[in-house]
């Protein structure tokens, strides 16, 4: 303890007298959390140094991609403290996300000085009563929050017309490798950010796609986890039937260690996290990050209605040469199956899901509101009022909050929406989950983001791996999904997956001059 004292004083004193360690030369936007954690023990490397590095990489780059819509001020103090911690030997040092900067997108609350406000100006200024459940235990695990990641104003369900990666507070997002393709999805900014090397990891929230989507687009790893194995407390919600938070980054190990971080029961978000902590394993995730591991896998490939998402025929002959290596390896391809029901599925009004989320949303978003400390607005209606009142910052007439509208006119969980609740779990037990029993399929495999659907309705877990890049340069994604708590069978699968093939590559940016022309 003498030490880290004397450590903290130290590092209190270079920044009183404006002193800071600078960043060797050395580009840590593609290092892994292993390689960081390496430098950390050889002394080549301290977590103040790879803060200053993210720090100025976003600093860089973030006007641009707007990707990041605040970083923490406390970033640089909390990596001398972990810096101080590893000097000292204590045995918080030990873990592998230790002094490991990671970006939460702009739902999930912190208790610190960032906001949180899902892209929204009605929540500017809002103060939440604690860390949400996965900030604290990544908290707890070393981890440095480096700053809130940008995202789709609401998660996306404000409106259905405004382009995604756009929110009031952090501006249009742009994908890193072609602007013009998009960014795709809610968790925009966490995706751009890792794509980018603007942090080292990222945490992304899906409801319907909002991970598998960006993943996929920005070519990065993301893991969309079955419902409850995260927990969803303070985090702004849209409804906790489909709810989830997950990892977004670079490689498949990097999004297993967050996820292994974060997983387990918690009181605030009791009955999804104890229903769902019967699936963690003894010993952790990381033990399923084999390189044999799609040996003896049974595996769907899902064509009609899923490679209507496939671009061009670069897309589709990679694909094919991607199943090709997946029977080298061992695995046992299952080809041309199809969902019962999938067309239905697909379209939210015959599902029932709009619906469904309608009057979830309100509920959740209204108790969400009422428990926070200080706030601009304690209603789903009081949000309606202030974006009605500031038409030009909100964009409100060009975007409009529809969707807002129609689930304010709810009055909670009646007939009709316990109705379309018990169609989407009759759609799921008829649909996925008959075909994998019936097939005895370990997973089934799409192409980019075509499976969001039937990961959607019932919480089953997903993984996008990076797959390729079309002709224009747009990256695509290639989906594992599976029944709720098949993480360790996907994980193996997935990780196998991009040892094989081991297509991603950085976007070629240096700066966000590098991107004005392109």
């Amino acid at each position: 303890m003498a030490i880290i004292a004397v450590c903290l004083a130290f590092a209190f004193l270079l920044s009183a007298v404006g002193a800071s360690f600078h960043s060797p030369a050395m580009d840590y936007g593609e290092s892994t959390i292993s390689d960081i954690q390496s430098y950390f023990a050889d002394g080549s490397l301290t977590s103040r140094q790879l803060v200053s590095f993210y720090l100025a990489r976003i600093q860089s780059l973030n006007p641009y991609l707007h990707a990041v819509i605040e970083v923490n001020p406390d970033a640089l103090s909390d990596a001398d403290t972990a810096d101080c911690q590893r000097l000292s030997g204590s045995p918080l040092s030990r873990g592998i996300l230790h002094g490991i900067p990671i970006l939460l997108k702009d739902n999930i609350v912190t208790r610190d000085r960032l906001n949180t406000t899902a892209g929204s100006l009605a929540l500017l200024g809002s103060v939440v009563p604690r860390d949400a459940g996965v900030a604290a235990r990544l908290r707890s695990a070393g981890a440095i929050i480096l700053g809130k990641a940008s995202l789709s104003e609401w998660a996306y369900y404000r409106f259905e017309d405004a382009p995604s990666g756009w929110s009031a507070r952090g501006g249009q997002g742009i994908n890193p490798y072609v602007a013009s393709a998009g960014t795709c999805g809610s968790s925009s900014g966490s995706a751009v950010s890792a794509a980018a090397g603007m942090t080292a990891v990222a945490l992304g929230t899906e409801t319907h796609g909002s991970i598998i989507c960006p993943a996929s687009l920005n070519s990065v790893v993301g893991i969309k986890p079955t419902v409850g194995l995260t927990s969803r407390a303070g985090v702004i919600p849209v409804t906790p039937r489909q709810d989830t938070v997950g990892p977004m980054a670079r490689t498949v190990a990097d999004a297993v260690a967050v996820l292994e971080a974060m997983v387990g029961y918690d009181k605030r978000d009791s009955e999804a996290t104890a229903a769902a902590a019967a699936f963690v394993p003894e010993g952790g995730y990381m033990q399923f990050l084999k390189e044999d591991g799609l040996k003896g896998k049974r595996v769907g490939i899902l064509r009609k209605g899923f490679f209507n998402f496939v671009q061009g025929s670069l897309e589709k002959k990679t694909l094919e040469q991607h199943f090709h290596v997946m029977r080298k390896k061992g695995a046992i391809l299952i080809d041309n199956l199809e969902i019962a029901n999938a067309s239905i599925i697909q379209n939210g009004a015959e599902s029932g899901e709009d619906v469904a989320m309608l009057a979830e949303f309100k509920l959740s978003v209204n108790a969400y509101l009422s428990e926070l400390v200080i706030s601009p607005v304690r209603s789903l209606a009081e949000v309606i009022a202030f974006n009605n009142e500031h038409k030009i910052q909100e964009m409100i007439e060009e975007y409009g909050q529809q969707r807002f509208l129609d689930a304010e006119k709810m009055n909670g969980i009646g007939r009709i929406e316990r109705a379309a609740i018990k169609k989407l779990g009759e759609l799921s037990e008829n649909g996925l989950e008959k075909l994998m029993k019936e097939k005895k399929l370990d997973a089934v495999v799409t192409p980019n983001y075509s499976c969001i659907s039937f990961l959607a309705i019932n919480g089953y877990p997903g993984i996008s791996v990076p797959a390729g890049y079309g002709k224009s340069g747009v990256p695509f994604g290639i989906c594992f999904g599976g029944l709720k708590g098949s993480e360790p069978t996907l994980i193996e699968i997935s990780y196998a997956f991009e040892q094989a093939t081991k297509v991603r590559k950085p976007p070629l940016i240096i700066s966000a001059g590098d991107l004005s022309g392109r």
